[in-house]
């Protein structure tokens, strides 16, 4: 018998054992301020220094161009900022996608209000966005492309590196920025291959603590903060940083990076065994393209609201969600962007995996899913 069944994963992980020890043993024994000139300090300066190193390592860049933050949004925040501000006396022009996360839509939209020219981008159908449509808006203007490598509510995986590749041949004193939160540990990303200059990551989707994230930098890149304090994380990030989460966050990357391959399989069979089952329900559309990451799959029980399915499984213990948690159950801006009508798009369930999901519980959650449909269509 199954306690429960989450398919959240991309909302928030369940924080894994070996972290959750770390944060403990970091909380109450290597509890130093990495600031003061002690050996109380200098342990966790050391510790942190570790899971920077560890943090770099799983991105392939140098641990000097990684900074801890609060979380993805903070560092979406950061980067946009911090480079548009940068970068202002040469040009006014941001071009980003329609259905980025809010954290990167509100930050643009608030620049906007201070003047910025902002481009936003409509995928297509299948939540795509080509190096086409990029360079074709992008001028002798621009001083930021912002571009996610994986969609938090569909799961297409945007070719992030041909785009980048692209720009900065034409444009090299272009800045490129990319939220990877949704693909970082789970899809390939080395920084060599990707040509960005900023890319943000969260901890909280890697099985480490809330409150965690980091932003990557690269070297040599013009950049102003936007927060201001005692000269933490070289300036970018001021503020007593969180060790414990930080320190956390470093143990969970290097951990799921050596899952990596083996975790992405597992989740490939059980997304493709719910595909299936899928299938065989009336009035079922699936919403995520066939390309889209395993980790997330995104589909539509036409007939039935999206909020009325969601707690009807609730109450049989399996979460799911209608979207971006970050919406709080408001109408999906992505699935709008890529031109749903309002009957499918109200529909909307996604499902998110992770390590801790197994096969056994997909007929779990088919059933329910069918007897929610028999249920509520009548």
């Amino acid at each position: 018998m199954l306690d429960e069944i989450y398919y959240d994963n991309s909302a928030t992980t369940k924080t894994r054992e070996e972290a959750a020890k770390l944060v403990y043993e970091m909380l109450t024994e290597c509890y130093g301020n990495p600031s003061s000139l002690h050996r109380k300090g200098f342990d966790a300066q050391k510790r942190l220094d570790a899971a920077r190193a560890q943090v770099a390592d799983s991105l392939g860049c140098q641990s000097s161009e990684i900074y801890f933050t609060s979380g993805g949004t903070e560092a979406d925040n950061l980067a946009i900022l911090g480079a548009a501000r940068a970068q202002k006396r040469r040009g006014n022009k941001i071009v980003t996608t329609a259905f980025e996360h809010d954290a990167v839509l509100n930050t643009v939209k608030f620049l906007e209000g201070e003047g910025w020219d902002i481009v936003r981008l409509m995928p297509d159908e299948n939540g795509q966005i080509t190096p086409k449509q990029v360079l074709e808006a992008v001028d002798e203007n621009t001083v930021l492309v912002s571009i996610m490598a994986v969609n938090n509510e569909i799961g297409s995986i945007l070719p992030v590196g041909d785009i980048s590749r692209q720009l900065h041949r034409k444009y090299p004193q272009l800045l490129i920025h990319c939220d990877a939160v949704q693909a970082y540990c789970k899809e390939p990303i080395k920084l060599k291959n990707m040509d960005v200059d900023f890319l943000s990551v969260s901890g909280h989707k890697i099985y480490a603590p809330k409150g965690c994230g980091a932003l990557y930098i690269k070297k040599g890149t013009r950049f102003r903060p936007v927060t201001f304090g005692g000269g933490q994380e070289k300036n970018i990030r001021p503020g007593t940083e969180s060790i414990a989460n930080d320190c956390a966050m470093g143990l969970a990357a290097s951990l799921l990076m050596k899952e990596r391959e083996e975790n992405h399989q597992k989740i490939t069979q059980i997304r493709d065994a719910i595909l299936e089952g899928l299938t065989k329900l009336p009035g079922i559309c699936i919403n995520s393209p066939d390309d889209a990451t395993p980790y997330i799959l995104n589909f539509s029980a036409l007939g039935v609201r999206s909020e009325i399915m969601l707690h009807f499984l609730e109450e049989k213990g399996i979460y799911v969600s209608s979207g971006s948690a970050c919406a709080k159950g408001g109408a999906s801006h992505v699935l709008a962007a890529m031109g749903m009508d309002h009957q499918r798009a109200d529909s909307a369930i996604r499902l998110s995996f992770g390590r801790y999901n197994t096969l056994e519980e997909v007929p779990v959650f088919l059933a329910a899913l069918k007897e929610g449909l028999m249920r509520f269509r009548k």
